[in-house]
């Protein structure tokens, strides 16, 4: 029986890669494949019998069935130089690596890791004849570095899993209770705080809407902080426009006060400048909240028709297209309805077919398993 253990830098809690490693470590365990998660790192509340790479010994893992090394590559690391070095057959699953000129300005140190990532990667691309990706724009990428063989693999989320924890009741109710009171529509955007995802261009659109159409409109930004720099310089933005009492920066959040979020959300706002794939916008979907988004890198791809996508996001594009879905309940409706057709594309049996057939195809290519992928356990 063969082996598929995977290989990424930081295995964190209620990440959207850690959560995806574990998906697989599932669905190939179902399929009776030995399946460990290494980490140059283990976050704390991580869990999940995550090894750090001081924890393993290669050689006697592959020593042990035929193995395959899958990496997850998002940044630069230590670990993609102790990867390639690994005994056997190789493959990556790339989940995008931001461009380091959109992080630079804020965060020079992290801007240098991206651009080492990068250049990891293309080293890799020499070495490593197949490789995964989350959405063909990320493919695209992989493609023009020069990998032999790449397939689209979404990230595998289980829908039913996005809306399934329940809203924390009292923090429910105060919103609730709030909006009630305040009136107006509620914008939310779920991400860390870091440049290139533009919470300061929601906050300019937020100014706009409330001049143009909505006074009493607020934004909640929910989110860990990714770039120290730019989560005090946001807080500053607020409080020099005035909007202490509009703009929430609610900081990291636990999965029952997030569900209360979108319980009470009016609309998925994103101004965002780079996605690999974007899984808040089909948690915002799971949750029957209509999105307006900025086009950029693969979040057509992602929406895919469920959401009020824009070209171009200065304050009063954005704010129009929120107006729109708000005063247009027929067309907040029926962005509501692609999105549920669309989390049935995105299903986790969907999905893991399609890890299926690309692990069956690098499986076979490289060796490890010449009949493909076993049948799965009943």
């Amino acid at each position: 029986m063969p082996a598929i253990h995977q290989v990424l830098p930081v295995f964190a809690p209620r990440d959207a890669i850690g959560n995806h490693t574990v998906a697989i470590r599932r669905a190939l365990r179902v399929r009776g494949i030995t399946s460990e998660i290494i980490a140059g790192e283990i976050n704390p509340g991580a869990g999940h019998g995550a090894r750090t790479v001081r924890e393993v010994n290669p050689t006697r893992l592959a020593a042990a069935e035929p193995t395959l090394w899958l990496y997850h590559a998002s940044t630069g690391s230590p670990l993609a130089e102790w990867f390639a070095r690994l005994p056997g057959p190789k493959a990556i699953d790339y989940h995008n690596i931001t461009p380091s000129e959109l992080v630079a300005p804020w965060e020079p140190a992290v801007a240098v890791e991206l651009d080492h990532g990068r250049r990891q990667l293309a080293q890799l691309a020499g070495e490593v004849p197949w490789a995964l990706a989350d959405s063909r724009y990320n493919e695209r990428e992989l493609i023009g570095l020069g990998f032999d063989w790449t397939a689209v693999v979404p990230i595998l989320l289980d829908p039913t899993q996005l809306a399934g924890e329940g809203a924390d009741p009292g923090i429910l109710q105060r919103l609730q209770a709030r909006k009630a009171g305040i009136g107006g529509a509620e914008w939310l955007f779920v991400s860390r705080l870091l440049p290139h995802k533009a919470q300061h261009d929601l906050i300019k659109a937020l100014v706009a809407y409330r001049l143009a159409y909505d006074p009493a409109a607020r934004l909640t930004l929910v989110g860990a902080v990714g770039s120290a720099r730019y989560a005090e310089a946001l807080a500053d933005f607020v409080d020099d426009l005035g909007l202490g009492d509009a703009v929430e920066l609610t900081g990291s959040v636990t999965g029952a006060e997030l569900s209360a979020r979108y319980r009470v959300a009016d609309v998925y706002v994103s101004a965002s400048e780079h996605e690999g794939f974007g899984v808040p916008i089909v948690e915002a979907m799971a949750h029957d909240v209509p999105v307006v988004a900025y086009a950029s890198t693969a979040i057509p791809e992602t929406a895919a028709g469920a959401a009020l996508l824009v070209d171009h996001k200065s304050p009063t594009v954005l704010a129009a297209a929120v107006h729109r879905v708000i005063s247009d309940a027929p067309l907040a409706a029926a962005l509501v309805a692609a999105g549920r057709r669309r989390l049935g594309e995105l299903s986790l049996p969907c999905s893991t077919r399609r890890l299926e057939q690309a692990l069956a195809h690098v499986l076979t290519a490289s060796g490890v398993a010449p009949a493909g992928l076993p049948s799965g356990r009943d």
